[in-house]
């Protein structure tokens, strides 16, 4: 047999040791290459802007949280880099007990914002044709501005004409709310408990609503309890949800600024000073770029390591349940 027809028989269909010609694009991957570039050429003015106004701050900041900065009349000047912002802010007695102030006021507000949006939740999940009505009355305290909100409240807890100060007047003396750290602290609490449960109880109503009534008709028909369907039904299939919510507010109530700014300035001395508070005044207010951009940058450290932890636990959780 000769080579050309050893050639042709093994290029022939189903031929021994055939090479098949590699795969063309259809028309439909050329349509689907061409609207990738367009919808990236569409994107990529916006991606420019977020990266100059978000990414490159933030790099900039955590490049001076390492510099020794000095500031004059023209601009300031980086003499050396190194870990004495850091150092110093450890050393520091006002950062503990701002890190202290932050973390006790995350803890509270974000569990007590999840117990009651997880009641207000199972409340309007029973509604009817009155929920739209409830949910709009529960977004105004939300959709308020915070510095408005923090005004609002700055007016109830006033010492002289305040709603609080009259209230607790009935019952004897009346703290000067703001004026004292434990109720200054618990005042604050409050606002932001009052403002952000809503943002909270919609969330977990998203989750609830999803949740098929097949399993609530197969808890009822296992004789389980109303606990035991709300612990052993819902709470698993809410677990996605509820990590969304804590992370939002984890995320929310860490950085806190504006509320206790407006409210107490970070006092009565520094009671309620937040990290963002104190990274504020030594950036701005005494002009430390140095130690103000490694407060900042603590603070994003320690509020990422917190939300990884906790998407960690959650796994952990979520897969014992599933074993």
């Amino acid at each position: 047999m000769s080579a050309g027809a050893v050639t042709r028989s093994s290029t022939r269909p189903g031929g021994a040791g055939r090479l098949d010609p590699p795969p063309r694009l259809s028309g439909r991957s050329r349509l689907d290459r061409i609207r990738a570039r367009g919808a990236w050429g569409f994107a990529a003015p916006a991606l420019l802007v977020v990266a100059a106004v978000t990414i490159f701050p933030v790099v900039y900041s955590i490049v001076l949280s390492f510099a020794d900065v000095e500031v004059g009349y023209e601009g300031f000047t980086i003499r050396s880099f190194g870990l004495g912002n850091y150092a110093a802010l450890l050393q520091s007695a006002d950062w503990y007990r701002a890190l202290g102030f932050t973390v006790l006021y995350t803890v509270v507000t974000v569990f007590v914002e999840l117990v009651l949006g997880m009641l207000v939740a199972l409340v309007l999940e029973r509604l009817g044709a009155t929920r739209g009505w409830m949910l709009a009355l529960m977004l105004i305290p939300w959709s308020l501005v915070t510095i408005v909100n923090a005004q609002l409240w700055k007016y109830i807890y006033d010492s002289t004409y305040g709603v609080a100060t009259w209230f607790f007047g009935l019952f004897g003396e009346a703290p000067v709310i703001l004026g004292e750290p434990v109720p200054a602290i618990t005042g604050l609490m409050v606002a932001d408990i009052w403002k952000t449960t809503p943002f909270v109880a919609i969330i977990l109503l998203a989750g609830l609503v999803q949740i098929s009534e097949d399993h609530y008709e197969a808890a009822e028909l296992d004789g389980a309890s109303t606990w035991q369907t709300f612990w052993r039904v819902v709470l698993p299939q809410l677990t996605p949800t509820l990590t969304i919510a804590v992370l939002f507010r984890i995320l929310q109530a860490f950085g806190v600024f504006d509320l206790p700014f407006v409210l107490t300035n970070g006092g009565p001395g520094t009671a309620t000073q937040s990290l963002a508070i104190m990274g504020y005044k030594v950036l701005f207010q005494d002009i430390n770029i140095g130690p103000g951009a490694a407060i900042a940058t603590s603070t994003a450290i320690i509020v990422a390591a917190g939300c990884l932890l906790f998407l960690r636990a959650f796994r952990n959780q979520a897969k014992g349940g599933d074993a």
